[in-house]
């Protein structure tokens, strides 16, 4: 089965947007990089804005663990 999320978007455009519980914290997924993302080590390359990033976002790779267990999917744009 082909992964269609596997090819890069721009933040503008995310697959999903995921918010911290908290609302400090989104996550807007760019990539990802396998099909199952209930995988031990599955990564998603999101853009993340937070406290620390000062309003703007920061670009690298993501555990999904991390993002399921502080968060929750606010929006799924897809992978047309």
């Amino acid at each position: 089965m082909k992964n269609a999320q596997f090819k890069r978007r721009s933040i503008d455009n995310p697959y999903e947007v995921w918010k911290s519980t908290s609302g400090s914290h989104e996550w807007r997924v760019l990539k990802k990089y396998q099909l199952d993302d209930d995988k031990p080590y599955a990564r998603w390359y999101c853009a993340t804005m937070g406290p620390g990033t000062f309003g703007d976002y920061e670009l690298g790779d993501e555990y999904v663990a991390t993002i399921k267990a502080k968060g929750y999917k606010v929006e799924y744009l897809g992978s047309a």
